[in-house]
């Protein structure tokens, strides 16, 4: 991969990672049209690291929070709201964990087509614009409970199937459940810390394999990732009350379409 390759995927992850409309279908657009090559499993460290450090610092305060309080209750020190959305977390991750190691040469081998990508990215814009459309929308973050958090953490687990969007499903997960759209997207995102860390991690761990390591690329697409993904964030968690989730389902059901007519030609 060259600079500009890298520089242009490496923006289009971190702008597509947080916001519901997948970014596995959005990376398959440019390979599609300019007929460029997978990007390989240093573009992969680099952008998962920059969603990273993108999420961490956007919510460092809660972040600290979080695991001030779990550790607490770790140590008897008692239980509190931010021990229980620690534990609650934890909890959510497990399902996606799980999923990750028993089928992931599955889907990788079976499920990266564009036709899949294609299907899920219309499946799961509908039930994202139904969930937003019908619930309640009315519960607060405090009121995530055990149940709530692994109804949320098994949707997070099918969102390994490409073109599904980790942030799309989990938020219309919690949608679902009638909680409204700021505490559905920060659960989300904060969600995404353990998962990011699991999967980044193990492309780690395959990247010290490799004889020659692309550290040039690498740092490239982390700072573009980042900066890319922290902004969309802060814009996404400003503007959901205002805009809602129509936009997005409209763009995934285009998106959708785009790819089906890329297949037919």
């Amino acid at each position: 991969m060259d600079a500009l390759q890298i520089a242009i995927l490496a923006i289009i992850q971190g702008l597509t990672e947080f916001l519901p409309i997948s970014s596995s279908a959005h990376l398959i657009l440019p390979s599609a049209v300019l007929g460029w090559s997978d990007q390989g499993l240093a573009f992969d460290v680099a952008v998962h690291v920059g969603s990273l450090v993108a999420v961490l610092w956007y919510f460092r305060r809660d972040v600290q929070g979080l695991i001030t309080g779990w550790l607490r209750s770790v140590t008897g020190g008692g239980d509190s709201p931010e021990s229980r959305l620690g534990w609650q977390l934890i909890l959510a991750t497990i399902p996606a964990g799980l999923a990750g190691l028993l089928f992931a040469d599955f889907i990788e081998t079976h499920l990266r087509s564009t036709l899949v990508i294609a299907i899920t990215t219309i499946l799961f814009a509908l039930l994202l614009g139904a969930a937003d459309m019908f619930s309640a929308r009315s519960r607060p973050l405090t009121d995530f409970t055990w149940r709530a958090a692994l109804f949320v953490g098994v949707a997070q687990a099918i969102a390994l199937i490409p073109g599904t969007s980790r942030s799309g499903i989990t938020i219309t997960a919690a949608l679902a459940l009638g909680f409204d759209r700021p505490a559905a997207a920060r659960f989300s995102f904060l969600m995404a810390i353990p998962i990011i860390v699991l999967s980044g991690g193990y492309k780690m761990m395959q990247l010290t394999r490799l004889e020659k390591v692309p550290w040039g690329d690498i740092v490239l697409g982390t700072f573009l990732s980042a900066v890319a993904a922290y902004l969309c964030i802060h814009l996404f968690l400003t503007w959901i009350n205002r805009i809602g989730m129509l936009p997005f389902v409209i763009y995934r059901l285009l998106l959708g379409a785009v790819l089906i007519i890329i297949l037919m030609n």
